[in-house]
């Protein structure tokens, strides 16, 4: 189980996580360049300063996720709300 984990810096680089549950993990700085995140729960995890280029969050679940200066991030078709904090820092709803 993932939850709660702590991966910051980890090297997540094409890691298949399709589904997991990531909610309130720290993933500070790591690396998920062309992950797939896609129907994760990732609620209340710290993706800040982490490169997502070219990762898949398409259904992903990121209510009260923190965003702040991660990398190259695509929220096409991700769940949001207006708790999540995206890279430059704002609270904002994307429909």
């Amino acid at each position: 189980m993932l939850r709660g984990a702590n991966l910051s810096r980890a090297n997540l680089r094409y890691a298949n996580l399709r589904g997991a549950d990531l909610s309130g993990a720290n993933l500070q700085g790591a690396d998920l360049s062309k992950a797939d995140l896609g129907g994760a729960d990732l609620s209340k995890a710290n993706f800040s300063r982490a490169n997502l280029e070219n990762a898949n969050l398409a259904g992903a679940q990121l209510r009260s996720t923190n965003f702040f200066n991660a990398q190259n991030v695509n929220f096409v078709k991700a769940d949001l709300d207006e708790t999540t904090i995206f890279p430059d820092g704002h609270w904002q709803s994307i429909s």
